[in-house]
């Protein structure tokens, strides 16, 4: 299976993130054959409005089925309205689809007006139910990763409250990796003995402190660098369940 991940849109009335999007899909578009799966986890819209996300459903058409879950940047009502076709609500959005005998769980890690991370009671409720329904592969997704990654500023807004996370996933060995987004950085590390995943920005790229222009702040365009091109990730689930990752950085 091949899974293709994406990150952190930011969709606005600007066509520069929208032409960016845009590459990456003709990117997928001309793959030697179709991906199983494409996983957008979340900032996909950048205000929240009906506008970005109607945009959004256009540009993220495609022949595999396309999983997503919010970020801090979406307004879950809108969300649900115009990705979803569901009635606006204020609840999290949780849902799990199996595709090819694979479970993708895709999980709400927001806060309501908060650019920080936690998954509500709620929801890992939902995720211990839905992952204690079978024993094949398993993949977990979310906006706010549950660890620190080396980027001070979205370190600080990570996900909260992760020893419940991990407890839930002690209890499911089925998940073979968790994948997340909000650093707008490729990045790889574990969470809980898991494969933690994390895609790039489509939007932008952010940088570690130890990289020239780290130390510029946001109004400044810095720790994110618009000038870089926009990538993602190819999963590539085996069937001896590991993952292999592939970063892939998209001309536009």
């Amino acid at each position: 299976m091949i899974i293709a991940h994406l990150s952190d849109l930011h969709l606005d009335d600007d066509p520069r993130a929208e032409h960016r999007v845009a590459a990456v899909m003709a990117y997928l578009g001309g793959l030697a054959r179709p991906i199983d799966a494409l996983v957008v986890t979340g900032d996909i819209a950048d205000h929240g409005a009906a506008a970005e996300y109607a945009r959004a459903a256009e540009l993220l058409e495609h022949p595999a089925p396309v999983l997503v879950c919010p970020g801090n940047h979406d307004v879950r009502a809108a969300f649900r309205a115009g990705l979803l076709g569901l009635p606006p609500s204020d609840a999290p959005i949780n849902f799990a689809r199996e595709v090819g005998g694979v479970l993708f769980a895709m999980c709400d890690s927001t806060i309501p007006g908060r650019g920080a991370g936690l998954l509500a009671d709620e929801t890992l409720d939902w995720l211990d139910g839905v992952l204690g329904g079978g024993d094949g592969p398993a993949l977990v997704a979310f906006h706010h990763p549950p660890v620190e990654v080396g980027v001070p500023l979205v370190d600080a807004i990570r996900q909260s409250g992760e020893d419940r996370l991990a407890a839930v996933l002690g209890r499911h060995p089925r998940v073979k990796a968790l994948l997340a987004g909000h650093v707008h950085t490729g990045a790889s590390t574990t969470f809980a003995g898991v494969p933690l995943r994390i895609a790039p920005g489509v939007v932008s790229g952010s940088l570690l402190p130890v990289e020239p222009g780290a130390d510029r702040g946001w109004a400044d365009g810095g720790p994110l660098e618009y000038d870089r091109p926009p990538a993602l990730l190819l999963h590539v689930l085996h069937e001896d369940g590991r993952v292999t990752s592939h970063h892939r950085v998209v001309s536009g």
